[in-house]
């Protein structure tokens, strides 16, 4: 042990370097605190160091407990009291320090705690946002799949629509035709009409023709019998 088995004059400036040395690092400590608590990236050095302030302190109050051993061991009592005060002086300090890192180590552990809380919760949010997307990812493939059969549909519709326009304009081309074909049939109809009304004023004229001639002939063989 630092100082130990030293005068009480050593031990005290034994425990008064190891008090320097303890507050120095407590005081790293909240350094490295404030710097966790504005989001600085931390190591593991804050550990080591709050075990390192721990041992001196547990260190100053053994040698406390020595001094205090060896200043009641001494005859005058002004010397007795003097030294009395300086070692409670050292043991009150340490046990300050001591309070001091107890309070830093709760609060350690307290953000510790909300940071695997936050962790955990992190992770719990990661997990949700994973079956929020895993179910919008099976909605939009729904949806998809509704709109590729709506397009189907209306492609089937638009299909229709050409069938049905390609009947109506054959319906219209083969009403067309028949028109046209009754044209030429009443047209021939005409035409036949017109050719026996024709055939009957030749034969009509060639009655009269031949009642004509039949006229002269008679005329004539009248006339010269009417001559003669």
């Amino acid at each position: 042990m630092e100082g130990g088995g030293g005068t009480l004059s050593e031990i005290h400036q034994s425990a008064k370097k190891l008090l320097l040395r303890s507050r120095d690092g407590l005081e790293r400590l909240e350094r490295l605190e404030y710097s966790a608590a504005a989001g600085a990236a931390v190591s593991g050095a804050d550990s080591e160091l709050s075990f390192a302030v721990k041992k001196d302190i547990t260190q100053i109050q053994s040698l406390c407990v020595e001094m205090d051993r060896l200043w009641r061991s001494i005859a005058a009592k002004p010397q007795r009291d003097l030294w009395k005060r300086k070692v409670e002086q050292i043991a009150e300090e340490a046990e300050s320090l001591r309070a001091s890192l107890d309070k830093y180590n709760l609060r350690n552990q307290k953000r510790m705690r909300e940071a695997n809380e936050r962790a955990e919760l992190l992770g719990r949010a990661n997990g949700d946002s994973a079956h929020v997307l895993r179910i919008y990812d099976e909605e939009a493939q729904a949806l998809q799949s509704v709109r590729s059969s709506s397009q189907e549909l209306e492609n089937a519709n638009a299909l229709g629509e050409a069938i049905l326009s390609s009947i109506h304009g054959q319906r219209e081309r083969l009403k067309s035709a028949h028109r046209k074909a009754l044209d030429i049939l009443n047209t021939v109809g005409i035409s036949n009409s017109v050719l026996r009304l024709i055939e009957r004023r030749n034969r009509v004229d060639q009655w009269i023709k031949y009642a004509g001639m039949l006229l002269t002939v008679i005329f004539l063989l009248a006339f010269i019998m009417w001559r003669h």
